[in-house]
């Protein structure tokens, strides 16, 4: 056989493909390595506070933790050092109801474009997150301005924490969320009203369709809100279990805003995974909660600080009113369920009251009847279990996102430190540290 000739033409041609291809071979960066010193680590699961331990964290994964001699000796000699030995470290915080595009300090709210809501939600996002809360569950939001707001913190065009995002809330024509307000010629109806199995059924699909993480449904109706009463049901029990069967078959959890007691219980025989609000709950619904593992969300700081606020800026009087009159029903109820152990997620409304002061709802829950550690693990685990993250959130722990925060003092001792967080990392980034500034002072 005849071989061609192989000529120096063809070796450098040869030559060149070889340099090209290897050109073209990436490289894996290495992953930043930090080495996370903590005076104090709470480990949420066990509810224990330990003592000198240290955090490994590679690129925005935990990769273990422990003793402080033990993860010091394993830390490679590049790792930057965070020193935190003087603060109580913990997992970032969940907050399980959040409303960022909503502000209650502009009564003009009503009258801004949804670029502008969304822009707000933006500057809303970064204040929740530099107070402690990496992650939220965002329900409720006009014109899927809160899927947007998500979209732009995943492909990290703005700093906030996680979200999770419903869209719009689903409620009946003239509940709560529908727009009641303005004149009937102007024939103005919300985007989140449905009437009838097949509209329910629609706009759960069409929600999810446009990107919703979860479904907020009004089963009663609310405070906020003319020509409604938050102790009456919103829904046919038909239309809810058409709403909850059809979030649940594509895979979406569904929120049950309810403050009054049959509400509250037809929504839990329909399916919902967690009662927002649950003002006029009792005995017989905690013992269904219970057995059906669904989630109470209380929010109940705003209960104190909603009505007063609520006097002195001249709210409407319907709606002052039924503050009133839900907040103090609230404040018992909810206090005899967390004692009769409901499960309990932590959530506040925030927008309802100032965006950043979330920490004060912590303050409350004890206040309530919920020990510290408890109330902190309604932040973390028992939070992360409801949204469907406790495999990455809610913990530190080898693999979990490096969401992690801290604050001076002792939250186990005093809960109302949480209001007052001094470092935050979020997904291994460190979006504040009060911290260093602290000792740069010094200097």
């Amino acid at each position: 056989m005849n071989y061609p000739k192989i000529t120096n033409r063809m070796r450098s041609f040869c030559l060149f493909l070889c340099l090209l291809a290897c050109s073209l071979v990436v490289v894996p960066q290495s992953k930043e390595v930090v080495l996370i010193k903590a005076g104090r680590l709470f480990e949420a699961k066990t509810g224990r506070m330990l003592s000198n331990q240290a955090i490994l964290v590679e690129g925005n994964r935990i990769k273990e933790y422990g003793d402080v001699q033990m993860i010091v000796s394993k830390a490679p000699a590049n790792a930057r050092t965070i020193d935190l030995s003087n603060a109580t470290v913990l997992p970032g915080l969940i907050d399980s109801h959040v409303h960022l595009t909503g502000d209650i300090q502009r009564p003009e709210l009503a009258n801004y474009s949804l670029p502008l809501k969304t822009l707000m939600g933006a500057k809303n996002a970064r204040i929740t997150l530099e107070a402690g809360f990496t992650t939220v569950r965002n329900v409720g939001s006009p014109g899927y301005s809160d899927v947007a707001l998500r979209d732009a913190i995943n492909l990290g065009d703005v700093v906030g924490p996680r979200v999770l995002a419903s869209g719009p809330a689903l409620t009946q024509t003239g509940g709560h969320g529908d727009n009641n307000i303005l004149p009937p010629e102007l024939q103005v109806t919300s985007e989140g009203v449905v009437d009838g199995v097949p509209e329910a059924m629609r706009k759960t699909r069409l929600f999810i369709k446009y990107g919703a993480d979860v479904i907020k449904v009004f089963a009663t109706g609310g405070v906020m809100s003319k020509g409604d009463s938050p102790a009456e049901e919103s829904f046919s029990d038909e239309e809810l279990r058409a709403i909850v069967t059809e979030a649940h078959r594509l895979g979406k959890k569904v929120a049950a805003h309810a403050h009054g007691a049959s509400g509250i219980k037809q929504a839990i025989l329909a399916g919902v995974d967690s009662i927002e609000h649950g003002s006029y709950i009792n005995d017989e619904i905690v013992q269904l909660m219970k057995e059906k593992q669904v989630w109470l969300v209380p929010t109940m700081y705003l209960t104190y600080w909603t009505p007063e606020y609520m006097e002195k800026t001249g709210v409407r009087a319907y709606s002052l009113e039924k503050a009133k009159t839900v907040s103090r029903a609230g404040q018992n109820n909810v206090s005899r369920a967390i004692k009769a152990g409901v499960p309990v997620a932590f959530g506040t409304d925030a927008a309802v009251y100032p965006h950043g002061l979330n920490g004060r709802e912590f303050g409350v829950l004890v206040k309530l009847g919920m020990s510290p550690i408890q109330a902190i693990q309604a932040a973390t685990v028992n939070a992360a279990k409801l949204i469907g993250w406790a495999d990455r959130v809610g913990s530190i722990e080898p693999g979990f996102f490096a969401d992690i925060i801290a604050v001076s003092g002792d939250p186990l001792k005093d809960v109302t430190v949480l209001e007052r967080v001094d470092f935050v990392m979020k997904d291994g980034q460190i979006i504040k540290n009060n911290f260093a500034n602290a000792q740069a002072n010094t200097h």
